[in-house]
Parts: structure tokens; C-alpha cells; sequence
């Protein structure tokens, strides 16, 4: 169970997850926050809702590598993780 980190916090898990990854508190607290209000996505559109194109082009500019390669699930993954 996750420790409650006050109500500035919206995903506890999420945040304890990215910290224990290295994330600075205020990016943990960004993402996680921005994560719980489904409100991740790129130019305020969701990930999912967005064309292959489209998301090799955010790929190649945040520099993932193996895009090439990628379908449209795989792209949206490593965009999400990065």
C-alpha cells in the first residue's frame, strides 16, 4: 500500500514508483498529478488518439531509439516511459 502524501499528491503509487526510479519530488509529483488527471498527452491530445506519424515524430525528437521498428503500441509505450 502506498503512503499517503497529502492531498497535493493524486497518485501516491505512481509517485512513490518515479521516486523510487530517481525522480526528482516535483517531476514525481508532475507526472503523477498529470497521470491521475489523464492529461499526459502530447499538445493536450492522449497518446492513443494520436497517428503513427505523428508519434515517430515525438520519438525522433526526444531521441528513442529502435522507432523504426515500432508499431503504434510500441511508440506510445516508449514515449510514456521515457
Amino acid at each position: 500500500m502506498a503512503k499517503d502524501h497529502g492531498p497535493q499528491i493524486k497518485n501516491d503509487k505512481l509517485y512513490e514508483d518515479l521516486r523510487d526510479d530517481g525522480a526528482s519530488k516535483e517531476k514525481a509529483a508532475r507526472i503523477a498529478n498529470a497521470r491521475e488527471a489523464d492529461t499526459l498527452g502530447h499538445k493536450g491530445t492522449r497518446l492513443d488518439d494520436r497517428s503513427k506519424a505523428e508519434l515517430y515524430d515525438e520519438a525522433r525528437e526526444i531521441g528513442i531509439e529502435g522507432r523504426s521498428k515500432m508499431d503504434k503500441d510500441e511508440l506510445v509505450d516508449a514515449i510514456r516511459e521515457h
